[in-house]
């Protein structure tokens, strides 16, 4: 609805205009304040209505704890106050050190899930420190999705704020988590089905298997890289490494059991051959059960089992569930 101010008052002085920070009392010619409920007056265009929305945030170094991915917080955006579950992610590996982008969220490129906001005192530099191991490397920009209880109002390029403000009001402690700036609200409220799909988050997958025997020169069965039940055609054409350095590609299912088959594009390796091959006779000699305690005690000795490692990325929010190799 359009109307005309007729006059504005400011605390009954009568002024020609108002700015933000104001309190000023309009008279509008033919309008039913009856029709009006409280809200936010604005231009057009400058503030949105959003369901959802992806920040850059930091972690506040007061706040004892970790930020995990799928804990809610109390998100203060605009004028509210509302319930939030947040996933964190990070950028992909090798652009952990890319510089800061202020402002601005790139969907082309491709992120890495997080179970937490990576920081100093994260559970896995935790481990680190306590391995002696080198401090973990932390990325430049982190974000998050957060995902609001009700719509919230809200300007572009906001102030976020996170908190815990159910914690112990009394308790000496910071209740304040987080901060950040929202790069990029989604007002569609199906946001999804029509946004999500966009957003190319990842976790990495890696799984591991053994080496069950060699068939021939260019071809092994492995096992214990899949469950019985598991459908391995979807899993015919990816890449796998041998812990002896060999590549080689899942060929198909092997049987009932889980086995599978594996070819090797560049043959395996004369010493790789000899170690699966000794494996098998030691095997087969101990089904026999001919097996003394000299053969046992040299099959302690022996080298491990030869592993297959099967590593991939899948996407949070692909629909289909693909599994993507480099």
């Amino acid at each position: 609805v359009t109307k005309k101010v007729k006059s504005m008052q400011m605390f009954h002085t009568p002024v020609t205009y108002a700015m933000q920070g104001d309190r000023v009392g309009v008279c509008v010619t033919q309008f039913d304040p009856k029709l009006l409920e409280r809200g936010l007056i604005c231009t057009p265009d400058s503030l949105h209505t959003i369901h959802a929305a992806i920040i850059s945030l930091k972690k506040i170094q007061y706040f004892r704890g970790a930020l995990q991915t799928k804990a809610k917080f109390h998100i203060t955006v605009g004028h509210e106050t509302v319930m939030g579950r947040v996933m964190f992610f990070s950028p992909a590996p090798a652009d952990f050190n890319e510089e800061i982008q202020e402002n601005v969220f790139d969907f082309e490129k491709d992120y890495l899930y997080q179970e937490e906001y990576l920081s100093k005192d994260s559970a896995s530099s935790e481990e680190n420190k306590e391995n002696d191991q080198a401090e973990v490397q932390l990325p430049k920009q982190q974000w998050a999705l957060l995902e609001f209880e009700k719509p919230v109002t809200c300007p572009k390029l906001c102030l976020v704020i996170g908190s815990k403000l159910d914690t112990d009001i009394h308790a000496n402690t910071c209740r304040l988590a987080f901060h950040g700036v929202l790069l990029q609200g989604m007002e569609d409220k199906n946001y999804t089905e029509s946004f999500l799909p966009k957003l190319k988050v990842y976790k990495q997958k890696h799984k591991e298997g053994q080496v069950e025997r060699v068939m021939d020169d260019y071809s092994v069965i492995g096992r214990s890289l899949f469950k019985k039940e598991t459908n391995i055609q979807i899993f015919v054409g990816l890449k796998v490494k041998l812990s002896t350095g060999e590549d080689g590609i899942i060929d198909g299912g092997f049987g009932q059991s889980g086995k599978f088959k594996i070819r090797i594009p560049d043959g395996l390796k004369p010493d790789t051959r000899m170690l699966l091959t000794a494996a098998s006779k030691k095997k087969s000699k101990a089904g026999k059960g001919d097996m003394t305690k000299e053969d046992e005690s040299s099959k302690n000795d022996s080298a491990q089992p030869v592993t297959i490692s099967l590593i991939f990325k899948r996407y949070v929010f692909d629909t289909q569930k693909k599994m993507i190799q480099s």
